[in-house]
């Protein structure tokens, strides 16, 4: 097999021509005639002297090249007569013969010498015969021809000798062929290999580069073929493949093109595209027509959209619904989408500007999918102009204006809008003076003004003037108060609810006198400090009773303990959710956000890992949060009202809302991306490659945010480790302010039960969290110590494989989690400060992080390590059958704790 094999020699008679005569120690080996096993005639070397004793008959090869071999294999046909044939033969009758071979790096023999009788030789084998021959035919000897193989290596000079050795044989040797064993040059997997020789040894696996075919690329390196001892490829590692533009053999030719690699054919170019030239990779978009953003090169190329028809309108006061029907043609596409144009114009359409950002549109201005719009908050007895683009996925690549169609509508009468805020100018014990401004749209002469107030039923009474004096009041109690205007179109919407003090006893005529010594400076500061006073002492009153005061302008928005500190705000206090999300949440530009790659799901929809580039700042990597479509109203509302949440947290250890996508689909929550995702799974993927030290850190970093939270009298109710996100740099933060979504009874979350008809998460939760809703900054430290819990044990479930119901029953008689493995006692010791049964005697998170801090810079406080009650052995034992990798150090621990308490084994 030539592809396999290189000969170095092969018949006898070569060695007269290619490598010089045979070499001969003594006449004893002859050259003679003699008949094969087909009983043709040959010539071979031969030797029969059995009748002498000590028989030692040398025949030697020239030099022979290894030509760079490291095995060499030896093929030899020869014939061995049966000593029993031969007539009076001597016991010294033999019937084999030896091969020798000798390495070196030039020609150190020649004819006459006793060179092999000298030389070092290496003995390859004893060869004996399968068959040897005793017939005799036609007057002469009938042979008996054998075949055998033998390989010797590994060589290192440039040649070597052979040698064959007769110690008392009657013999012939025909044909002698020496050669090696080679892979053949292969193209496999477009990857060109070359002629490689076999190894040293027959099991030896050598290793053959390739080199990618033209026109093709690597898909995986190293690109490389094993040669084994048999001269055989095997085991392919890696591989090239066509490049884009090119299929296996040749070019794509004009017409046609190839988007990628890999052995794919040439397609031919799809509608309204063509290619030019050779080896395409895309086909280019005829004029007139474009690919989106979006469309893979494999699709038709498209064009905009004509404009919509048929719009009509339908005006309400200070509102108007439009609609239309869609383009005739849409380019070819099925992602047409509506845009409107609002402009304000004079009455003699002489001029037009934008209209003003209160204008809304529903359900949104920008990216309509269906045919028809709302749009309210326009001002009465005003001329508009509104004009319906259709766009669809390539209109921004068209150098020609969106093709739209405009119409011009007139405002009817309208009541007048919202009075944005209401001031006290004065209180004595049974009255109080407020003033407020006029609305920012009256839509006609403000006839007069409602105002009511209540501290427990709605009281009510009209006043021209925008400003009022409520009188019959109790001396130091809170009233909330709210106010709407009327015109000849009717009543407004009442105001948002403020809130407003009379004074108690002895502050009165001070009060009184107030507003006539303004000009004082002494006097203007004491009034500053009773207003800061009164609306303090408002905002303390109506703590325990938060939907009383929704308006980020009531209570609320600035109660605190600390002058300055704002106080969180809850978005379903709100009478319209949307107005918490303008107010708190920043609207983005949906051609800001780049979506790149599904990372998640969550309860409204899929969850995204993009790009956010705002203007004039660098683009960010983002999580995106998205409602999934067919959503009702409500869904929308409680989907958004995360972010109404978040949009109002700023702390290193909280996790950061970008903004919100809500005038177009879907709507997005966008917010800082967090590499290494939620803490619980990150840190059983790293079980035991963190120190304490950076567990510790981990955990001052998350009572640092809740910390944070609680001073602004947030409670999270749903503090766990799924629930917090750890970024590149091991930060974590404090996530998911949607706890409201279990508090339903459609969540099917394994971590969360039933309890007094909403869902609580059992074994992260206070008691009295579960048995009386009471969820408090307390139960928060409740939650927070499981957390510490679950850090230390590397993302272990609290409570192993206990029911929900087995968690409350053992919490109820003071059952408490034991330390987890290797931890320190003073970690442990504040867990249990943090499952305090009374909650009051609970650190508060301020706490929390003063003692992290204290041990984070006293490495040594952490080395004692907490010991293991003997009542949680046994179950650390059935928890350890689902975590092989810690029964050693368990058993351990175990065993010093069993030692120091033999009653334990009982």
């Amino acid at each position: 097999n030539k592809k396999k094999y290189s000969s170095l020699l092969y018949e006898p008679m070569n060695f007269w021509t290619d490598f010089g005569r045979a070499l001969l120690e003594t006449p004893r080996w002859e050259e003679v005639s003699g008949y094969d096993e087909n009983l043709n005639t040959i010539r071979t070397y031969q030797v029969c002297n059995v009748f002498e004793p000590s028989q030692n008959n040398w025949l030697l090869t020239t030099f022979i090249d290894r030509r760079g071999a490291q095995r060499i294999y030896v093929e030899i046909r020869f014939t061995v007569r049966d000593c029993s044939s031969i007539p009076n033969v001597p016991g010294s009758c033999k019937e084999t013969f030896n091969l020798y071979y000798y390495e070196t790096d030039a020609v150190i023999a020649t004819k006459g010498t006793a060179f092999w009788m000298e030389a070092p030789y290496l003995k390859v084998d004893t060869i004996a015969a399968d068959e040897s021959f005793s017939q005799v035919d036609f007057g002469g000897r009938l042979m008996k021809v054998n075949t055998e193989v033998r390989s010797f290596g590994p060589l290192s000079k440039n040649g070597f000798y052979l040698a064959f050795q007769d110690y008392g044989a009657c013999m012939s040797l025909l044909s002698v062929r020496v050669f090696y064993k080679k892979c053949p040059s292969v193209v496999q997997n477009f990857a060109i290999f070359p002629e490689t020789m076999t190894g040293a040894e027959s099991t030896s696996l050598v290793i053959a580069r390739g080199i990618c075919i033209p026109n093709s690329e690597e898909v995986d390196v190293p690109i490389k073929l094993y040669c084994n001892g048999d001269g055989e490829w095997m085991v392919p590692i890696g591989s090239c493949t066509c490049k884009a533009g090119f299929e296996p053999d040749n070019a794509c030719p004009p017409g046609t093109f190839k988007s990628t690699q890999g052995p794919g054919l040439c397609l031919q170019c799809p509608p309204n595209s063509r290619s030019t030239a050779e080896a395409a990779t895309i086909c280019v978009c005829r004029n007139g027509y474009y690919r989106g953003d979006a469309d893979q090169p494999d699709e038709p190329c498209t064009s905009v959209p004509s404009s919509p028809r048929n719009v009509i309108s339908i005006v309400n006061e200070t509102s108007v619904i439009l609609e239309w029907h869609s383009p005739r043609e849409t380019g070819g596409r099925d992602d047409v989408v509506y845009n409107i144009v609002c402009k304000k114009c004079r009455a003699d359409r002489r001029a037009c500007s934008h209209c003003d950002d209160n204008v809304v549109f529903v359900p949104r201005q920008l990216g309509l999918t269906e045919t028809r719009v709302f749009i309210s908050n326009l001002l009465a007895h005003t001329l508009y102009s509104f004009e319906i683009q259709a766009v669809n996925g390539v209109s921004n690549k068209s150098p020609y204006p969106a093709q739209h169609v405009s119409i011009d509508i007139t405002t009817n009468q309208a009541a007048p809008s919202i009075v944005p805020i209401m001031h006290q100018i004065s209180s004595t014990m049974k009255s109080f003076t407020l003033s407020w401004p006029q609305p920012e749209q009256p839509n006609g002469i403000i006839l007069d003004y409602e105002l009511r107030y209540y501290e427990k039923t709605w009281c009510t009474f009209s006043h021209v003037t925008n400003t009022a004096r409520v009188e019959g009041l109790r001396p130091g109690t809170v009233y909330v108060v709210q106010v709407r205007a009327r015109t000849v179109a009717g009543f407004g919407k009442y105001s948002s609810k403020m809130c407003f003090q009379t004074l108690t006893d002895g502050k009165s005529e001070l009060r009184e006198q107030l507003p006539l010594i303004a000009g004082s400076a002494a006097a203007g500061v004491v009034f500053i400090v009773s207003l800061v006073a009164i609306s303090i002492m408002c905002k303390l009153s109506l703590r325990a009773d938060m939907s009383n005061c929704s308006s980020p302008l009531g209570c609320p928005t600035h109660f605190s303990g600390s002058p300055g500190m704002k106080i969180y705000i809850d978005p379903f206090t709100y009478e319209d959710p949307n107005e918490a999300v303008r107010e708190f949440a920043k609207e983005i530009d949906v051609s800001t956000v780049k979506i790149e790659e599904v990372i998640g799901a969550g309860e409204f929809g899929e969850v995204y890992k993009g790009r956010l580039k705002l203007p004039g700042k660098r683009e960010i990597y983002v999580a995106i949060k998205t409602l999934k479509a067919g959503y009702v109203e409500k869904q929308r509302r409680d989907f958004l009202s995360e972010a109404s949440i978040m949009g109002q947290f700023d702390h290193p250890n909280i996790i950061r809302l970008e903004g919100v996508v809500t005038k177009s689909r879907p709507v997005m929550i966008v917010t800082e991306f967090m590499e290494n995702g939620a803490l619980d799974s990150f840190l059983r993927q790293n079980d035991g490659q963190f120190t304490v030290i950076q567990l510790v850190g981990m955990m001052r970093g998350i009572s640092a945010g809740m910390k944070y939270l609680s001073e602004m009298n947030y409670v999270h109710r749903d503090l766990a480790a799924r629930n917090i996100l750890v970024n590149s740099n091991l930060v974590c933060k404090v996530s998911d302010f949607g706890l409201s979504r279990y508090l339903q009874d459609d969540t099917s979350d394994p971590s969360y039960t039933s309890s007094l008809g909403g869902k609580i998460p059992v074994r992260w939760t206070a008691p009295e969290a579960i048995a009386y809703r009471k969820f408090t900054s307390a139960s928060d430290v409740w939650s927070y110590g499981i957390v510490m819990w679950e850090v230390m044990s590397f993302g272990e479930r609290p409570y192993w494989d206990m029911s929900n119901q087995d968690v409350i029953n053992a919490i109820e008689q003071d059952y408490r989690l034991p330390p987890p493995m290797d931890c320190p006692s003073t970690l442990h010791q504040l867990m249990l400060d943090c499952w305090q049964k009374d909650r009051n005697v609970r650190p508060r998170f301020g706490d929390i992080v003063s003692t992290l801090d204290k041990m984070i810079r006293n490495p040594t406080s952490l080395k004692a390590v907490a010991n293991i009650p003997s009542v949680d052995l046994l179950r650390i034992g059935v928890t350890l059958a689902g975590h092989q990798k810690k029964i050693l150090s368990n058993i351990q621990s175990m065993r010093v704790h069993m030692s120091q308490s033999p009653t334990t084994m009982a």
